[in-house]
C-alpha cells in the first residue's frame, strides 16, 4: 500500500442499520456490561461519566458496531471515535485477560455463524504473499521512523530483566541472541529471510558473515541496500526482492524474524521445507515468531479479524506446536525455545509513546486523524495480546 492509497483507504464503514442491528446492539449491550463485572472497568458516557475507563462518545453506534462486527466492530468503533479511553493499553489488557469468559458460552458456540471469514484475496500465493507484504510495510518509510529505533527494528526488543535498557539497546540484544543462537561468526553464510530495514543483516555481516537477505517489501530493500552501502558492507550483503520459495543454494545459518506470521497456515509447511532445504547438514534456523496457544489458534486461524482487515492482510499468528509439527515433517529438529513476550508488551508500549509523540510528523507525511487513531489502537491492541499473556514471542531454534 502506497501513501495515497492509505490515505484513500476505508478504515471503518458506516455504523449498520436495520432490524438485525437493533438486536445485535442490545446483545452487546448485555456483553458490555458481563464484561465491566467481570473485569472491574468501568463504562460510561461522556455526560455521566467521562472519568470512566471506557467512555462512551457515540452509545448508539458503539453498540451497533460492536454487537455486528463483535472485536472487528469494537475496533472500527474506536478508530470511527465512538469511544475513548485515558488508558488505551490499560483497558484493552483488562479486556484481554478475561477474553475467554466475556461472551456466555451458549454464544460462542455460533461464533461460526457471526465471524466473517478471512477473503481468499488475501491467500498468501507468490503473488499475494506480495501484495499482502506492501499493503502494510510499504507505506513510508518515514512513517515508520517515527516510531522505530534508529535501527529501525519492527519486532519485539529482548530486555532481558533489564529495563534500564535503550529500546535501540534491546533492539541490538534481540539481534545479537538470534545469532549467536545460529552460530554466526567470521565466513558465515546465513540466509535471512524478511529483510526488515537491513538492521540484522548489518549485525551480521559486522561479524564477516556473507549474507543473502530477502524481502517482498520494495521500500525496506531499497533503504535496507543504501544502510548497507553506507557501512561499506555491500560486498558482504545481497538483499533480493523475492519470496522466499524462490531461493537456491545451501546455507550454514537461517534466520527469520518475526516474518513467520506473514507466511499464512497453508504455506508453513513450505516455509519449513524451504529452511531445511536451504541449510547445510548441522544447520541451525533461529525464527522469532509470535504464537498463541495451539486450540486458541485452531479456533481463530480462519477468521476475518481487525488485524487482518485493517493493519496485516494475510497475516495468522501460529501455535509452537504448529510450527514444530511442520519443522518435523520437513526433517528439522527443534533445538530450544526461548520466550520473552512481556518484553514484546514493553516493546510496544515504547512504539505507542514515541508515536504519539511524533503527531506532527504523522500529519506532515499527509496520514489523516483516523489514520492515527487505528495505528494508536493497533500498538495497544498488541501490547495488551503480549501483557495479558493472550499471545507470545519467542526464539525457536531447528537444526537439520
Amino acid at each position: 500500500m502506497t501513501q495515497k492509497t492509505a490515505e484513500q483507504q476505508v478504515l471503518y464503514p458506516a455504523v449498520p442499520t436495520g432490524r438485525y442491528a437493533r438486536v445485535a446492539a442490545r446483545v452487546a449491550e448485555g456483553i458490555v456490561r458481563r464484561a465491566a463485572r467481570l473485569t472491574g472497568i468501568t463504562v460510561g458516557t461522556a455526560a455521566d461519566r467521562p472519568d470512566a475507563d471506557l467512555v462512551l462518545i457515540r452509545p448508539r453506534d458503539f453498540y451497533t458496531r460492536l454487537g455486528v462486527g463483535g472485536l472487528t466492530g469494537f475496533g472500527e468503533s474506536y478508530v470511527a471515535g465512538d469511544w475513548e479511553s485515558a488508558d488505551l493499553a490499560g483497558t484493552l489488557t483488562a479486556l484481554c485477560r478475561k477474553m475467554a469468559s466475556l461472551v456466555p458460552g451458549w454464544m460462542q458456540t455460533f461464533r461460526g455463524f457471526y465471524n466473517a471469514r478471512r477473503p481468499a484475496s488475501q491467500k498468501n500465493t507468490v503473488s499475494g504473499a506480495k501484495r499482502n507484504i506492501s499493503a502494510h510495510y510499504d507505506l513510508s518509510n518515514d512513517f515508520f521512523a517515527t516510531f522505530l529505533d534508529p535501527g529501525l527494528s519492527y519486532s519485539s526488543a529482548l530486555f532481558d530483566g533489564h529495563p534500564e535498557r535503550t529500546l535501540a539497546e534491546a533492539q541490538d540484544a534481540k539481534v545479537e541472541r538470534a545469532l549467536d543462537r545460529a552460530g554466526v561468526g567470521e565466513g558465515s553464510r546465513v540466509l535471512e529471510i524478511g529483510t526488515g530495514w537491513g538492521e540484522l543483516a548489518l549485525h551480521a555481516a559486522r561479524r564477516g558473515a556473507q549474507v543473502r537477505s530477502v524481502t517482498l517489501s520494495t521500500e525496506q530493500a531499497d533503504l535496507a541496500r543504501r544502510r548497507i552501502a553506507a557501512e561499506g558492507l555491500s560486498d558482504l550483503v545481497d538483499v533480493d526482492l523475492c519470496d522466499y520459495r524462490e531461493v537456491t543454494g545451501t546455507y550454514d545459518a537461517v534466520v527469520s524474524i518475526e516474518m513467520i506470521e506473514a507466511v499464512g497456515a497453508e504455506y508453513w509447511d513450505s516455509y519449513m521445507q524451504v529452511v531445511h532445504d536451504r541449510l547445510v547438514p548441522g544447520g541451525r534456523a533461529v525464527i522469532q515468531a509470535i504464537t498463541m496457544d495451539h486450540q486458541r489458534m485452531l479456533a481463530t486461524s480462519d477468521a476475518a479479524t481487525w488485524i487482518t482487515t485493517y493493519v496485516f492482510p494475510g497475516g495468522v499468528i501460529p501455535s509452537v506446536t504448529a510450527l514444530n509439527g511442520a519443522a518435523q515433517r520437513a526433517g528439522l529438529h527443534l533445538g530450544m525455545r526461548f520466550s520473552f513476550g512481556e518484553d514484546y508488551a514493553e516493546t510496544l508500549r515504547r512504539w505507542d509513546a514515541a508515536f504519539l509523540d511524533a503527531e506532527g510528523q504523522v500529519d506532515a507525511l499527509g496520514f489523516g486523524p483516523d489514520f492515527r487513531r487505528l495505528w494508536h489502537f493497533y500498538l495497544c491492541y498488541c501490547e495488551a495480546g503480549f501483557a495479558a499473556h493472550y499471545i507470545d514471542v519467542g526464539q525457536l531454534e531447528y537444526v537439520r
